[in-house]
């Protein structure tokens, strides 16, 4: 799934959509990977699984990315970006 990040946000959350991706918003920087762990690690909170069940495809330095949640549910995506 594609998931969009807003680093620097004031506090970290799942929710919403951009351009059919799921918005994560997290409060780490976007220095030297720390925004993209903090993204992961989020949206492996918000499906409810181990962080190691979330893996990046694509995107690591871009704030669109293509991940892939182990144990993921297409109902907790959609309750997620509020369709």
């Amino acid at each position: 799934m594609a998931i969009r990040v807003r680093p620097g946000a004031s506090r970290t959350a799942v929710g919403g959509a951009h351009d059919g991706a799921l918005v994560v918003r997290v409060t780490a920087r976007a220095v030297d990977g720390r925004a993209t762990e903090a993204a992961l690690a989020a949206v492996a909170d918000a499906f409810g699984v181990r962080r190691s069940a979330v893996t990046l495809v694509t995107g690591a330095t871009s704030r669109t990315k293509l991940v892939e949640v182990d144990g993921g549910t297409d109902a907790v995506l959609r309750c997620l970006q509020g369709t």
